[in-house]
């Protein structure tokens, strides 16, 4: 009895593990990711798009995805690209960021809902300014929504993440919870990349994981 009652517990254990474990790979089957590392450097990403600025894949000794990143080194009014043609609604997006130089601006952004290269949401980080800021980019004019203030070193690898769910928006910087805001302007659209004027920036390890 005492050995049936064993394998009963043991059957119901795997089953369990077996349970997990299918969790894990269906959570892993729904995130995209962009490491950069099979690209080819010197040039953009398979399946971006530029808007603006000089993007480029590049070998970075400190890459937190080893070797490769994607940096963004020229001038623009606002640096950007798409990453991929496919749209989202409710989503998470996470990107590694490096803000290196800039003397006008020193700045990382994730744009999300992009309809085109004139329209979009921003969740960017500056440097110089320490803040964290949502915008909308609505006709070729940016506005903000709401502002925080939050340390972002230069010269250092940061993550840098927005999580939408609705009309609702919220910001995190290396985890914690930095900026928060609603607005009904875009309810979908692809995932791109952002910086800002002179700045160059460094982005690695994007993750995309569409809400459950």
């Amino acid at each position: 009895m005492r050995k049936k009652f064993t394998t009963i517990c043991l059957h119901i254990a795997l089953a369990l593990l077996a349970g997990v474990g299918l969790c894990a790979a269906a959570e892993q089957s729904r995130t995209t990711q962009w490491t950069f590392d099979k690209e080819q450097t010197g040039k953009i990403p398979t399946g971006a798009t530029v808007f603006a600025g000089k993007w480029a894949v590049q070998t970075e000794f400190d890459a937190p995805s080893a070797p490769n990143v994607l940096c963004q080194t020229g001038k623009a009014d606002y640096p950007a690209l798409s990453l991929s043609d496919k749209i989202y609604g409710d989503m998470a997006v996470a990107t590694r960021f490096k803000a290196i130089s800039g003397d006008i601006d020193r700045a990382a952004g994730i744009i999300f809902r992009i309809q085109n290269k004139d329209n979009y949401y921003i969740l960017r980080a500056n440097a110089l300014e320490d803040n964290i800021n949502i915008y909308k980019y609505v006709g070729g004019w940016r506005s903000a929504i709401q502002e925080s203030s939050a340390k972002v070193p230069s010269g250092r690898w940061q993550e840098l993440r927005v999580e939408v769910k609705g009309n609702h928006i919220r910001g995190f910087l290396n985890g914690k919870q930095v900026v928060e805001t609603t607005d009904n302007t875009f309810k979908t659209g692809k995932i791109g990349l952002w910086t800002k004027t002179d700045s160059v920036t460094c982005f690695d390890d994007v993750r995309v994981n569409p809400a459950k």
